[in-house]
């Protein structure tokens, strides 16, 4: 947990609406807010590039300085991206104590998929809770929560409750949630592909080929035809 922390530095944004956001994002920055325990709300419009390298460096936990405002740590809120470009387009961002916990939703990162003996014999290793929400002093948060699967032989399943929270970290669950039964990772047997069904060959090769006789069987008698040497019809003509 890093004591230094990154600082994202901001102008104060007294314009706002729809056409004032895009003229800024057209500029290269973007607007966002910070909101506090029973403060307003203090808007705010930030460089896209200072916001994107403090959001990929600085951990869950770094400070925000608003010009004519004063510094304060802070935690993020909500990331709203454009949903074709995958850029930024506005932050909000929450002001919290250090000395006050919080909840935070932190990623889960699997280690050792490649030591696994059950992937070594060709298993298949899935990942199915990639997050999980922890409370902590905003200091104490993590980037990452690790959960070790180098051990895991096919038809292994690794659960929340085989994971050690960090010092100072608590796995935060909801009063139907069960540690027990929050499953991080399953490993299963290889995928066998199914073979494709075989064609009818057989069934060909019993009736034929199209207008092939059967050996030692006789062709049927086309319409019209009668035995050999007699006319078609029921009797003679008049």
């Amino acid at each position: 947990m890093a004591t230094d922390r990154l600082t994202l530095k901001a102008k104060q944004r007294t314009e706002f609406g729809s056409r004032i956001s895009r003229r800024l994002r057209r500029s290269g920055l973007v607007p966002g807010v910070v909101y506090g325990s029973g403060e307003a709300a203090r808007p705010f419009q930030v460089s896209a590039r200072d916001a994107r390298d403090v959001l990929v460096h600085g951990g869950a936990l770094f400070d925000v300085e608003i010009e004519g405002q004063g510094t304060v740590p802070v935690v993020i809120k909500e990331q709203q991206r454009d949903p074709v470009r995958g850029e930024l387009i506005h932050l909000d961002l929450h002001e919290v104590r250090l000395d006050e916990k919080i909840q935070a939703d932190v990623a889960i990162e699997v280690l050792g998929i490649e030591d696994a003996p059950g992937v070594k014999e060709g298993g298949v290793l899935e990942h199915v809770t990639h997050e999980i929400t922890i409370e902590a002093l905003p200091t104490e948060i993590p980037e990452s929560i690790p959960a070790d699967v180098s051990g895991m032989v096919i038809g292994d399943t690794l659960q929340l409750s085989a994971l050690i929270a960090p010092e100072g970290v608590e796995f935060f669950l909801g009063e139907d949630q069960n540690a027990d039964e929050i499953t991080i990772a399953t490993l299963s047997p290889p995928r066998v592909e199914e073979e494709p069904e075989p064609e009818l060959e057989e069934e060909a090769e019993l009736v034929g080929e199209e207008g092939e006789v059967p050996e030692g069987e006789e062709a049927p008698a086309e319409e019209g035809e009668g035995p050999e040497g007699a006319e078609a019809g029921s009797g003679d003509e008049e």
